[in-house]
């Protein structure tokens, strides 16, 4: 097949990123010619079809801001590119990702109307919610927008700010659930969680499909399932991944705890270090695998809706059970007892208490890895997909 993938960024920035990487190369493994379409950017990876990339667009940056905000509602350089694309690599199928604000939906739209089956895979809540993430003032789970997107004026959800609310709400208004649902064929939920959320924001469930996500398994492999005195959080240091509420647990408690990963709240969470607690800030892949493959289990204390959760899998497959919280799609990844178990999140004494249980139980760490190696396992995905590109799978 020739098979189109469409991402706002091409290099790894963040797990969206590494799904669209490795999807490119698992699927370029089977023999399947792949082009992708994304931003222009500094960090890209090399590619002959880069050509065809609409500038770069930068939110953060005051330089050609009216050409960014612009951008979200659908511009003529990124129509245009987009189109051009299509007729020179002629793709079967195209497979759109993250693309609102950078790219925006009309590429969608440009796709349907020359004849193309559309396939998206869902990385967020865009689609349900204005700011992304399903959180009030970024802190608390909220639905309100799943039925009227102007709760987004009424709480200033972006940003605190009036204006960047009504940026957000006029361009959730021009991409409505009608219009993007009219121009794809399947969306893909990478969890169950996710594809109830799609349900109850208004789009058909015959349009929704089920697929959990997969990593590149053969990053995880020939691993020792030798364990150390300590377990691990690994991600960004905000306060959505309810490392807050994982701090003030770990600080009632006699096990050392290492945390990997940077953020906002990375100089002032620093000042919480202790015998205990150790931040180690940014580390590689490598580095992240010694640690995290020698941890007795990594906790992931999430208190927004996560879609999928990289670090689930990537732990597992490592040999590594996990402690993760009631919410998003992270416990349809845990089999209580077997590779982890669930507390509640927001919860700090139930969170306390497992990490107690989860210190002292006794878990088959390379059951764990195989079994997890299996059900992430790249080629298996790429397998699934294909039936969804060529309609198998709805």
């Amino acid at each position: 097949m020739r098979i189109l993938l469409v991402h706002k960024y091409y290099y790894r920035r963040g797990g969206d990123c590494v799904y669209v990487l490795n999807l490119e190369e698992g699927l370029k493994k089977m023999g399947h010619e792949v082009a992708i379409f994304s931003m222009s950017h500094p960090s890209n990876f090399e590619t002959q079809w880069s050509s065809y990339f609409p500038s770069e667009v930068d939110f953060s940056k005051k330089q050609n801001i009216f050409t960014a905000l612009r951008r979200p509602f659908g511009t003529r350089e990124v129509a245009s590119k987009f189109s051009a694309m299509i007729d020179e690599f002629r793709p079967d199928v195209v497979h759109f990702n993250n693309i609102h604000s950078q790219l925006s939906p009309i590429v969608v739209e440009i796709a349907k109307r020359k004849g193309i089956r559309v396939v998206w895979t869902i990385h967020d809540y865009k689609l349900l919610c204005p700011r992304y993430d399903c959180l009030k003032s970024g802190v608390e789970p909220c639905e309100l927008c799943f039925d009227d997107k102007s709760f987004v004026l009424k709480g200033k959800c972006m940003k605190n700010s009036l204006i960047a609310s009504i940026l957000a709400y006029g361009e959730a208004k021009k991409w409505s659930r009608e219009r993007l649902e009219k121009s794809t064929d399947v969306f893909v939920a990478p969890s169950e969680f996710m594809r109830s959320k799609l349900i109850k924001g208004g789009f058909s469930p015959n349009k929704v499909v089920t697929l959990l996500n997969s990593i590149n398994t053969d990053l995880c492999k020939n691993v020792s399932f030798e364990k150390s005195d300590y377990y691990c959080f690994i991600g960004r240091l905000s306060h959505e991944k309810g490392i807050n509420t994982l701090l003030e647990a770990a600080s009632k408690l006699p096990y050392k705890l290492i945390l990997i990963g940077t953020g906002p709240l990375y100089s002032d969470l620093k000042k919480h270090e202790s015998e205990n607690i150790e931040f180690v800030g940014f580390k590689n892949w490598e580095e992240i695998k010694a640690i995290v493959s020698k941890a007795r289990f990594s906790v992931v204390p999430s208190e927004w809706y996560e879609t999928f959760g990289l670090v689930n899998a990537e732990s597992m497959c490592l040999g590594t059970p996990v402690l993760g919280a009631n919410v998003g799609g992270i416990p349809e990844l845990i089999i209580d007892g077997d590779n982890g178990m669930i507390f509640e999140s927001r919860n700090v004494d139930d969170l306390k208490n497992k990490i107690e249980l989860m210190w002292n139980a006794d878990f088959n760490y390379q059951k764990i890895s195989n079994d997890a190696l299996i059900k992430f396992d790249s080629d298996s995905y790429c397998n699934e997909i294909l039936k969804i590109y060529q309609g198998d799978r709805i």
